[in-house]
């Protein structure tokens, strides 16, 4: 009895010594996080030794972490570690699955994905499919803040769809709005979320990505998504060492906005994402879900039009939106804010920001909304694709089959002049 005892006492004393060593780590973590972001961009790194470089600690979380569909591919445990430059160049050409699963419900919003879309995909010669995910519409309010099991096993679907056919998927976190609205009080449900998420996935093939926020906006200020996002990656990293992390740039993922991302010079295994969609009122012109400054139609690219355009009452009002269309009818081509110019500036500072920071780019979302005619969609779109190209950056389009889509479901075809804007024929 007395032996049987002392071991107890032991065994609690070590187990309380490990408890405390994880509380200690969490809490140096959290101070390190908490540091104002350099006020200048970061600079190279070398990549660390992962025979020598120590895997952060958990994030301390009671979180239900699962396995998926045992039918999906799993590597090599024995794989070596990514090449970043790699994986950012087999993104390729890609397509978002874009108004499925970032809807509050899957089809709420007139797309429900089925198996034959993914060989679609493949056979037009799309490389990737970006798959934005609504997570937080899935998961308890509260913690341990677990993800339903039945929308992780419609997530394993589209996984083991698109892997059948040889596509690469991005796993993007999609219209987080509360945490967009107040990421302080949503903090620990996003790190519970990409725990589950990175915990679940990190036995499957380096063809798979983690997005970890779409166009972070709101409270998510460059320096409070900054903080966040060297949070998520001590997150994700606590599960999945492996696989290649996507991150956003702050201010809806604007290309401006690059220069304010700090990322942890250690961690290497990081593509840094930009969105394109300027001009604003030709892409989004008479688009419901924008305010009504771009309710404007009939706004060609590029500018200037043959015949000027005249803004709705509603532009007037907005002193920007009225002198855009006062250049966009008046300025020449290349000086034009409809112009290729500008698409071609903002490449190149994307491309600057890429080299001074060692930091590979990807577009995760370009397209034109079908107000716009479709002769100007498609040279927008294969220009902007053709810039994507020139300067090295894998790329999406927004989207698949909805209002922006370049497959129309109904016609069970792909609209010709987009697919070929995106994937010119041979």
């Amino acid at each position: 009895m007395t032996l049987a005892v002392l071991l107890l006492v032991l065994v609690l004393a070590a187990g309380c010594k490990n408890s405390t060593q994880n509380h200690e780590n969490a809490a140096a973590n959290t101070a390190e996080n908490d540091k104002p972001p350099a006020n200048q961009e970061e600079t190279a790194a070398p990549a660390p030794d992962p025979a020598v470089s120590p895997i952060p600690d958990p994030v301390p979380a009671d979180v239900p972490l699962t396995a998926p569909d045992p039918k999906l591919p799993k590597r090599d445990p024995r794989s070596a570690q990514l090449d970043v430059r790699k994986q950012s160049k087999q993104l390729g050409r890609g397509v978002n699955l874009g108004n499925a699963l970032e809807a509050p419900v899957e089809g709420q919003w007139g797309v429900t994905l089925e198996e034959s879309y993914f060989k679609t995909i493949k056979d037009a010669g799309f490389e990737t499919v970006r798959v934005p995910i609504k997570w937080s519409g899935h998961a308890d309010a509260n913690a341990p803040y677990a993800i339903e099991a039945a929308f992780f096993d419609r997530i394993d679907w589209v996984l083991g769809q698109a892997l059948k056919q040889g596509l690469n998927v991005v796993l993007d976190m999609h219209n987080y709005d509360e945490f967009n609205a107040n990421a302080d009080e949503q903090e620990s449900r996003f790190l519970a979320l990409w725990k589950q998420i990175s915990a679940r996935y990190k036995e499957l093939p380096g063809n798979v990505y983690y997005e970890l926020a779409n166009e972070p906006n709101g409270s998510l200020t460059w320096s409070k998504w900054n903080k966040m996002l060297k949070k998520a990656l001590d997150t994700v990293r606590s599960e999945d060492p492996w696989h290649t992390i996507i991150i956003d740039s702050a201010n809806w993922s604007n290309y401006a906005a690059l220069v304010s991302l700090d990322i942890p010079d250690t961690e290497r295994n990081v593509i840094v994402s930009f969105h394109y969609y300027d001009p604003f009122l030709f892409t989004h012109q008479g688009a419901d879900w924008v305010g009504p400054e771009n309710g404007t139609t009939g706004i060609v690219w590029p500018g200037p039009p043959a015949q000027k355009a005249e803004p709705v009452d509603a532009a007037k009002q907005v002193q920007w939106v009225n002198d855009w269309f006062n250049a966009y009818n008046t300025e020449p081509a290349d000086t034009n804010p409809a112009g290729p110019h500008a698409i071609a500036e903002a490449f190149d500072q994307a491309e600057r920001w890429g080299e001074e920071n060692n930091r590979p780019i990807w577009l995760g979302e370009f397209g034109a909304y079908s107000n716009a005619d479709m002769a100007s969609r498609a040279r927008w779109t294969s220009f902007v694709r053709e810039q994507a190209e020139k300067h090295g950056f894998g790329w999406s389009y927004w989207e698949f089959c909805a209002g922006f889509g370049v497959y129309d479901p109904a016609a069970n075809g792909y609209r010709k002049e987009l697919l070929e804007a995106l994937i010119p024929p041979e």
